[in-house]
C-alpha cells in the first residue's frame, strides 16, 4: 500500500509510538534500518514495514511505501532512513541462566550497551528495575544494536525479583565501588546474579541488604561508567 498523506491515520499511529506512552497501550514499538529490521525479522517481531523504497519485498508481513517526508516525520534519527519496522513487543519468560538485575539505570545507552555485553558473555537474563529508563527508548535499540532480541528481559519489583533468585538457588552479588571483594577474587557460580545500580547514586541500601556478597572492582580513576564496569563483571562472571 503506498501513502503519500502525513495526515493519514497510519501514519498518525505510528508517530504516536515515539512515545513510552502509547507503545504501552498498544504493546508494539519502532525499528529503524535494515540491521535492527532484519533482527527483528528472524526472531518473527515484524508487524508491520514502512519504506520509502519501493524495491524492497518481504512476503507476508504488511508493506507501506510512504514519501521521504512522512519517513521523516516517524524517524527518531537526525539522518532519517529509509525504512522502518513496527515490531511487537518483548515476551517476558521465566528467569533462566546467569542474570543481571539494572537498579534505576537511566541513560538509554548505557542500557542498549549493558543489553550488548549481556550476549556477548552469556548473560542470559536482564531484570529492569520498574524505574529503569525504558527498554523501547529509541536510543537503547540502537545502542543495543538489536542484541534486545537475543534475550530475556523483565521489568518488575527488584526486591521481589531477589526473593524469587533466592528460593531458585542464585548467589546475588551487588556492587561497590568501596566495599567487598575484589572482582577477580570470586569465582561465580552457574547460579549467579549481579546487580548493576544507578549511574549517579549505585545502589539502593535496601537491595545491598539482601546480597550475598559485594564486590568492586579495583581501577585507577575515581569511577566507571555503568555500562563498562557491567562488561567487566559479565567478563568476571562468564570465565
Amino acid at each position: 500500500m503506498k501513502i503519500e498523506s502525513i495526515n493519514n491515520s497510519k501514519v498518525k499511529a505510528w508517530a504516536k509510538l515515539k512515545e513510552k506512552k502509547y507503545r504501552d497501550e498498544e504493546n508494539t514499538f519502532l525499528v529503524e534500518g535494515d540491521h535492527l529490521l532484519n533482527r527483528a525479522m528472524v526472531k518473527g517481531k515484524v508487524l508491520e514495514i514502512i519504506s520509502t523504497d519501493e524495491t524492497m519485498e518481504f512476503p507476508g508481513i504488511p508493506f507501506y511505501l510512504v514519501t521521504p517526508a512522512i519517513m521523516k516525520k516517524l524517524s527518531s534519527q537526525v539522518s532519517s532512513t529509509n525504512v522502518i519496522g513496527v515490531c511487537k513487543r518483548l515476551e517476558e519468560e521465566e528467569i533462566i541462566g546467569r542474570v543481571c538485575l539494572l537498579d534505576r539505570i537511566q541513560d538509554p545507552g548505557n542500557l542498549g550497551s549493558i543489553i550488548r555485553s549481556a550476549v556477548a558473555f552469556n548473560i542470559k537474563t536482564i531484570i529492569l528495575s520498574k524505574d529503569t529508563v525504558d527498554l523501547y527508548n529509541d536510543k537503547v535499540i540502537r545502542a543495543s544494536e538489536g542484541m534486545l532480541f537475543d534475550l530475556n528481559i523483565i521489568r518488575r519489583d527488584l526486591i521481589e525479583s531477589i526473593e524469587e533468585l533466592k528460593e531458585k538457588g542464585y548467589q546475588i552479588y551487588g556492587t561497590d565501588v568501596n566495599k567487598g571483594k575484589e572482582l577477580k577474587e570470586i569465582n561465580f557460580p552457574m547460579n549467579s546474579a549481579v546487580i548493576i545500580g544507578n549511574e549517579g547514586s549505585g545502589m539502593q541500601e535496601e537491595l545491598k541488604e539482601l546480597c550475598d556478597e559485594m564486590i568492586h572492582i579495583t581501577i585507577n580513576c575515581e569511577s566507571l561508567n555503568a555500562s563498562i564496569a557491567a562488561s567487566i563483571i559479565f567478563y568476571e562472571v562468564n570465565k
